[in-house]
């Protein structure tokens, strides 16, 4: 199964380039599109199915979800699997699976694979660990 998932990463505000095209008059219809909540929607429990270990390269990362929003889930070596929030702690923005590291598409942060530590860029610190559980080649959110 597939979770379903809505998750808004960044909070929603408009460019100041859109506020000064749009002058005073505009800025409430700007701000009125942004309305909503932006805390992450999800239908994954704990003990949920996130991914399979087969689906995770050796060397490299998958994105998923979990109970709490995304998830980067790596195998560094082969049967070592490791998981991360894939929030990244500069701005908010979703990292991604990188080639061998975890990279932040909004300012270039890069974490490691296998430890989630900042290697560079802006981000002040390393991704949240995740806990998840290997049950039969399935990784399970916990």
């Amino acid at each position: 199964m597939i979770p379903v998932v809505r998750y808004v990463n960044r909070p929603c505000a408009p460019s100041r380039r859109a506020v000064v095209l749009a002058g005073a008059a505009g800025v409430a219809s700007l701000t009125t599109a942004c309305s909503g909540d932006d805390e992450p929607t999800t239908n994954v429990a704990a003990g949920d199915v996130v991914a399979q270990v087969s689906d995770v390269p050796v060397g490299g990362a998958v994105s998923a979800t979990g109970p709490s929003g995304p998830l980067l889930i790596a195998q560094p070596t082969e049967g070592q699997v490791v998981a991360f929030s894939a929030v990244c702690t500069h701005q908010g923005c979703t990292v991604a699976p990188g080639d061998g590291d975890l990279r932040c598409p909004c300012h270039g942060s890069v974490f490691d694979l296998a430890t989630g530590t900042n290697v560079s860029g802006p981000a002040p610190a390393p991704l949240a660990a995740a806990q998840v559980e290997v049950v039969d080649g399935q990784i399970r959110a916990l």
